[in-house]
């Protein structure tokens, strides 16, 4: 492991042009901010291997994840993914489009949808699943279990603490 990182370094500088502040969370979050990063842009074209954006799969993953008949409501699919409505409706409108979903009306109430996986959905949920579970893995490997284990527990910690 590298004795410092570009994080160590741009902490020595703030901390040489402003000693009074405490960088101490930069130390923690900017190098979460800068894995995110890395990890997304290896992501990403795996996604696009598979005809799909990181929006899209975020959409089609929280489906599959549900119980089936993997569906949700629309606003129970924007809460799970911290998105807007608006933000949700152009990702649905995509994967209809693409018939990757289906939005059949609920019988309970006819003026409200459901958000179902297509079976052409499902299949391309299931394979990029897969591929990104792989890739994810490979991004770990530097860690041992008990590491990946221990970060995990404590970035869940710290996100449950953080008031935002």
């Amino acid at each position: 492991m590298a004795e410092t990182d570009p994080v160590d370094q741009l902490i020595t500088l703030w901390s040489a042009a402003m000693p009074d502040v405490d960088t101490r969370g930069l130390s923690v979050l900017g190098r979460v901010r800068r894995i995110a990063l890395k990890a997304r842009l290896a992501v990403e074209p795996l996604l696009a291997q598979h005809g799909i954006d990181g929006g899209g799969y975020d959409v089609l993953a929280t489906l599959r994840a549900a119980p089936p008949p993997h569906r949700m409501r629309p606003t129970e699919l924007y809460r799970a993914l911290g998105i807007s409505s608006g933000g949700l409706t152009a990702r649905l409108n995509r994967l209809e489009v693409a018939r990757m979903i289906r939005r059949p009306a609920a019988s309970d109430d006819k003026r409200s949808v459901f958000v179902e996986l297509s079976p052409k959905g499902r299949g391309l949920v299931e394979q990029a699943f897969r591929s990104e579970m792989a890739l994810q893995a490979r991004l770990l490997a530097g860690l041992a279990d008990k590491e990946q284990w221990v970060l995990s527990t404590l970035l869940k910690k710290l996100e449950a603490t953080m008031d935002c």
